[in-house]
């Protein structure tokens, strides 16, 4: 796990490097493992396995007496030092987004004086906490290393929130699972001065009065299509690595190849890879990192380097049929020259749930805990640089709210096809006649309920989430489902009355509280963003291996702000996502698709997933024995039990509720048995977050 840290404080100075704590002048506190990348009065260190192109720290020459002015970047950003050095000096100015237009994935950390600048990304992949701290404020890349330092419980209102409503950022506001260590919302900025704290937004927001001018779809798949590749080519234009404290090879074994001797010895291979699944988005990515123009040094202008190949891993799950076409795909896209094809197969060790005594402490829950050990398997056989798709769905995809935003537009028209889908994917059945008029209606309920109104909604239905979830069986219940300014996510009908109602309140404050509202379908497809790039962030530390990166260009700034340009009558078309990246493979010269590119495979997924949980089931139910959740009043062991052995036997439960409640549930276990802190020094937190081991009471609703 890597993270950056720093704080600001109202001192102008502590007399040693790093020094601040709660008794004074003198008394240190540093992060375990860091690397100091600039000193007092307001320290910023970077902890971590970092590699040292991922580090750059570009200062200005200023006149004499004028403030410092510096600026860090951590991570894989393909700007230029002359193009940091502008950024830079825009920034002094105030012009912030200057820090979020380069290629990649990064974090950008300004210090002009006493001011500091710490701007996040606009999925949330690469997100800023802070707390307040010693008389100032201290930052992180991070949240549990804040908890550490200012020794936080667990906030179970949150613990709540995440599980009742993941996807409504109203529900969570700018809360973590630590009391006391609060979140920046993506798009946002936090500024610093001598302690003080800010956040400000640095994208522009549309009105809500006058409708954006359409832009043109030509042009705006264009845009897709120069922001991926550049993102892409960020990649490939960075220093290659490789792995590090690698077990020797134990020389050959009978059936195993050199390739199969080091995915068994878990170490990936030196260079750049990606995902190649056969599916649209990491398709594109491995296509256009093999055939990529333009890159210095390469053979006939093409390939990820002069003779290089870039290494393709296929995931073949062993344990289910139905994945033989997208085998098929991959295989007939990886028959491309520059292409090196693995195929790494997985049987009931690689199911999800598999595995879940082991895993590492991550910084928050997500459900991406309980596919760990599934990924892990795969990217072991990866490359120590490997890019991945994830992340493509919420950026591409039409949220089924921008229905509403259409006919706030009075663009009824747009609504034909995605409503002819819907009836399709019913079947034909006598539901299914109904579908276009309940779609229809329910869209313009939503164009014409305001925001403060369906909030409260919302927060008046909660309570009997648990007693009356509605059923998502089919496409067009989901969609309906979806078509709300909030609504419950699939663990609230496991969730206690005490729970539900907690949230409730929640949202019921956050109704009247002001806020920039956005366009219903908008402000939807904004949170389930958010709620991917958190997962993607967590799946990172769940599943990391020593000297690997994983690469997500589709959450990358750039690539984000691409795809918000492109026409809502484009996004709400069937087949959206795959056409636009068949468009974006056209314009980068590659036309030779198989037939079936882009296919969905959901079924495919909850039929692994049912299959995992029916192996898994005594795992988790010795796990739901004495749940933590239980201990925080957050749901009834008995409840979930239930629920668990049920779905094991074929009921159609949401599976993606049941894996919310595991996933949570393992993650308190693990914060729980962890020992030790982040820090060290004289001033060190003597206590770990969460100190003590406990469950903290829950507070009781006052009628």
């Amino acid at each position: 796990m890597r993270w950056l840290v720093g704080w600001s404080s109202i001192a102008a100075s502590f007399g040693t490097v790093g020094a601040v704590g709660n008794g004074g002048e003198g008394r240190t506190v540093h992060p375990v493992g860091s690397q100091l990348l600039w000193g007092d009065p307001d320290p910023l260190w970077a902890v971590g396995d970092w590699r040292p192109d991922e580090i750059r720290v570009i200062g200005v020459a200023t006149p004499e007496g004028a403030p410092t002015a510096r600026l860090a970047v951590l991570g894989c950003c393909g700007a230029t030092d002359e193009q940091l050095r502008v950024g830079l000096l825009a920034a002094r100015g105030g012009a912030m987004r200057h820090l979020t237009a380069w290629p990649g994935s990064y974090t950008a950390v300004v210090q002009i004086g006493r001011r500091i600048t710490v701007a996040g990304d606009l999925a949330g992949a690469r997100p800023v906490f802070h707390t307040p701290w010693a008389n100032g404020t201290a930052f992180a890349t991070a949240a549990l290393p804040l908890a550490d330092l200012i020794e936080a419980q667990l906030d179970i209102g949150h613990l709540a929130a995440l599980l009742a409503c993941p996807e409504t950022p109203e529900a969570l506001g700018d809360g973590t699972p630590y009391v006391g260590v609060k979140r920046v919302p993506p798009g946002h900025a936090l500024i610093l001065r001598e302690g003080s704290r800010e956040i400000t937004g640095y994208e522009a927001v549309a009105s809500l009065a006058v409708a954006a001018p359409q832009a043109d779809p030509v042009h705006a798949v264009e845009g897709v299509r120069d922001a991926l590749v550049e993102a892409v080519r960020a990649r490939l234009t960075a220093p290659r690595h490789a792995p590090e404290g690698r077990p020797p090879d134990p020389g050959p074994v009978p059936g195993m190849g050199p390739a199969d001797r080091r995915a068994a010895r878990g170490g990936p291979v030196a260079g750049i890879g990606a995902d190649l699944s056969g599916g649209s988005a990491s398709a594109t990515l491995a296509l256009l990192a093999s055939g990529l123009p333009g890159l210095p040094g390469t053979l006939l202008g093409h390939g990820t380097g002069a003779g290089e190949r870039l290494l393709a891993v296929t995931f073949n799950d062993l344990t289910t049929r139905g994945n033989e076409d997208e085998l098929e795909r991959a295989r007939v896209i990886a028959a491309n020259p520059r292409l090196h094809h693995v195929v790494v197969a997985g049987g009931e060790e690689a199911l999800p749930y598999a595995s879940l005594g082991a895993g590492a402490l991550t910084d928050e829950p997500a459900p991406s805990l309980v596919l760990a050990e599934r990924h892990r398997r795969r990217l072991s056989a990866g490359s120590a640089d490997h890019l991945v798709g994830h992340g493509a769905r919420q950026v591409l995809d039409a949220h089924p709210a921008r229905l509403a935003d259409l006919l706030m537009d009075r663009r009824r028209r747009h609504l034909l096809r995605p409503v002819a889908a819907l009836t399709k994917a019913e079947g034909p059945t006598a539901h299914s006649l109904f579908v276009p008029l309940t779609v229809y209606r329910a869209a313009r309920r939503l164009a014409r309920t305001s925001y403060r109104t369906g909030l409260e909604s919302a927060a008046g239905l909660l309570p009997d989430a648990n007693r009356h979830a509605p059923d998502l069986a089919t496409p067009a219940d989901a969609s309906l489902a979806a078509l709300a300014w909030s609504r419950p996510g699939p663990a609230a009908r496991w969730l206690t009355g005490e729970a539900l109602a907690e949230v409730s309140v929640r949202l019921q404050e956050a109704a009247i509280r002001p806020a920039s509202v956005q366009r219903p379908g908008e402000a939807r497809a904004r949170a389930a963003l958010a709620r991917g790039a958190a997962d993607h962030r967590i799946l990172e530390q769940a599943a990391e291996i020593r000297s690997q990166r994983l690469h997500a260009p589709f959450l990358d700034n750039q690539v984000v702000r691409a795809a918000r340009a492109l026409p809502e009558s484009l996004r709400v078309q069937p087949g959206a996502r795959a056409a636009i990246l068949r468009r974006v493979l056209s314009g980068a010269g590659i036309h030779d698709l198989p037939p079936g590119w882009g296919t969905p495979s959901q079924a495919t997924s909850t039929a692994v997933t049912r299959t995992g949980l029916r192996t898994a089931l005594p795992d988790l139910m010795a796990l739901f024995d004495a749940p933590l959740l239980a201990d925080a009043g957050l749901v009834e062991a008995r409840v979930v039990r239930k629920a668990l052995r049920a779905a094991s036997e074929g009921e159609p439960l949401p599976l993606d509720g049941l894996a919310d409640l595991a996933s949570t549930e393992l993650w308190l276990r693990r914060l729980l048995a962890r020992r030790g802190t982040c820090w060290t020094g004289t001033a060190a937190p003597r206590q770990r977050a969460v100190a003590g081991g406990v469950i903290p009471a829950r507070r009781t609703l006052q009628p």
